[in-house]
Order: C-alpha cells, then structure tokens, then sequence
C-alpha cells in the first residue's frame, strides 16, 4: 500500500511519487540527512547523504542504476543475475548469504530473495519532527515474511530501523540474514580508520582474492594480524585507492553491544551502526582498494562494507548449517529487532 503525502520544504518530510532510472523510490530527509531507498529493488539505499557536508556514504558500483527491464541478463547464472543489478548501496540479505545454494529443495540464489525485488510501503508517521516509513515483502522460495519501519527524526543524524522477521512455515527454518551496507568516495579514503567492538577478527579456509592481505584460516585479536608475506597487518586502517588489494575478514566476540564506526579524520566526520550482537554475532568486512580483478569489478572499485550478520560461511546458508552459525527459527515464530546508523561530526570514542 502506498500513501501519499503532502508536500512539505522543512523539518522531516518524504517524497514517495518519484521515479528514478524507472525505479520507483521513497526519500526521506530531515535537516542533516538524506535517505534515498530503492522501493522496487529490495529497499536498497542508494543515497545516505549528510547535507551539512554535501557528502553521500553509499558506494555506486560501476554497474550504473538502471530500470531492471530494460538489461535482460544474458544467462541464467544466479551470480551474474544480481550483480548485473546491483548499483551499490545497503542492501538487506535473506535467507542465505553468498552465492546459489539449495536448502529444503528449493533452490536460493545470490544473496537470497529480498534484494532486487520490489517491497510494499506505506508511510506510518509524517511530521515535521518525525517520519516513519513501512516497508514489506514475503520470499516466494522460502516462507518469510519481513517488515522494516525506517525513521528520522528532525535535527538527529541516524536512521533507526525497527525489523520483524516471520517464519510463514509450519516447521522449522534455518537461515542466514545480513544487512550489506557498503560505503565509498567521496567518505572512504586512506584517512579512514575502523574501530568496533569486536574483539576477534578470522578468515576462513579458502581465498576469496588473490589479492587479499591476510592468510586463509587465521584468526587473530582485533586489529593487527599477522599477513601472508609475515608482516604485521592493521585491519583498522584503510589502505588508500590504487593499493591493489581486496580482503574478506570475518569480525566477532563484541563487547556489550555490536557497533563499529568509521572514522574519516581527514574530514573530522564519522559513521557507523550498532545492533543486537545477540541476533547479529558477526560481522563481515568487505574492503576492495581496486584489487578485485576480473568479473565483475576488473580492478575498478574503492569500496568497504562493514555488515552485520547472524552467521557466517564460505558456502552460503548449507555452509552456515554446517559450521552451527545459521540462525534456526521455530515454527510461526517472529523475531524483532533493532538497528542505528550514526553520522557523527568530530567523533567521540566508543
């Protein structure tokens, strides 16, 4: 259902009537903050921009956004099928992670079923002191229905996001559920610093570039590890653009509240996100400085995703089963949650 709003030029206030690139999109801004998210693509967000600074978060893939039908993929590869659609951004992932998996006979593609598909919305609350945006789906494969109200208030830089997760099925589910937030230039740079909560930080027991830094199957106290050519590694610093490396580290054990903050010291700005480390034990760290080679990205990306996660594998949701990290949802049940992301001026330590 889509409600349409008044217009209004001050405060919080939502556009919900404008079509972009043949997408349908619903933005939401206030007096620091501009939200735009892809209602017909997963409820991607595509633009996180703080105006004060006229500096947008999110990272664009060099696949430029683009109305789906008009790019028909040239195979059924699940892969290519979502990369070829995939403009960058913060996407929401489930019921699996990673790539084409089979789990109780149906068969998941890349990053599941709630990317790249269009959700219901409704506008809940529209006020010059607060918006709250609705938005839903329910998976066709899998039997999950999920709700997430998006909110700004006026005169505050986070998006708080409140989620309900409902197992459909008349039996047990296990699944894998992330969300994939992945941040670019003009913000990412080599004056970038990560800090978080977690203290552990591991890879797993294959490569997943040749480009990476760190060796498979090590695991090591947050920050520093030891790398494949023996030197030490700092995790917690951004390598700049034209370093020619691409890693995949898997961050966990946090302290009190899962959180990580990104911080640009160059520019005196920061961001981050905290959630409940209960549901989202892991986080995967995702840092590209133009050493991705071949399909899809040939070289040509600067990009970090920092995303939390309820479980972990190199072989999607089978894989998460297998090494007891996917998340196991009884019969009927939901499963509620809430998320923050922060934008910060002149940081404070966590």
């Amino acid at each position: 259902m889509v409600k349409k709003m008044n217009s209004r030029n001050y405060g919080c206030r939502i556009t919900s009537d404008v079509i972009i690139k043949g997408n349908k999109v619903v933005i939401m801004e206030n007096n620091l903050l501009k939200v735009t998210i892809l209602a017909d693509r997963g409820t991607d967000i595509i633009e996180l921009l703080y105006k004060p600074l006229d500096i947008d978060f999110m990272w664009r893939s060099p696949v430029r956004l683009h109305k789906k039908s008009e790019y028909i993929s040239s195979n059924g590869d699940s892969l290519g099928n979502y990369l070829d659609h995939n403009s960058g951004g913060w996407q929401e992932i489930l019921p699996s992670g990673g790539g084409e998996c089979y789990y109780k006979g149906a068969c998941i593609g890349m990053h599941g079923e709630v990317s790249n598909v269009p959700w219901n919305f409704e506008v809940v609350c529209d006020t010059a002191e607060k918006i709250t945006v609705a938005f839903e789906y329910t998976t066709l494969r899998s039997p999950f229905h999920i709700k997430k109200y998006v909110t700004l208030l006026n005169n505050d830089s986070t998006i708080y996001l409140e989620e309900e997760l409902t197992n459909l099925a008349n039996e047990d589910m296990e699944l894998m559920w992330g969300h994939h937030p992945t941040i670019g230039e003009p913000f990412l740079s080599e004056h970038c610093k990560i800090q978080t909560t977690a203290r552990t930080m591991f890879t797993l027991d294959r490569e997943d570039f040749d480009t990476q830094r760190l060796p498979i199957s090590t695991k090591s106290n947050w920050p520093v590890a030891e790398g494949k050519d023996g030197t030490k590694v700092d995790m917690s610093l951004v390598p700049p653009k034209n370093n020619g490396t691409a890693d995949m580290v898997y961050l966990t054990d946090f302290a009190e509240c899962g959180m990580y903050e990104i911080i640009n010291e160059q520019l005196g700005l920061s961001m981050g996100m905290k959630w409940d480390k209960e549901l989202f034990p892991y986080m995967w760290m995702w840092l590209v400085c133009n050493g991705s080679y071949g399909y899809p990205w040939y070289g040509r990306t600067y990009n970090l995703a920092l995303e939390p996660w309820t479980s972990y594998s190199p072989d999607s949701l089978p894989g998460a089963i297998k090494n007891g990290s996917a998340l196991v949802m009884n019969a009927q049940e939901t499963i509620k949650t809430k998320l923050e992301f922060f934008v910060r001026r002149n940081k404070n330590e966590l």
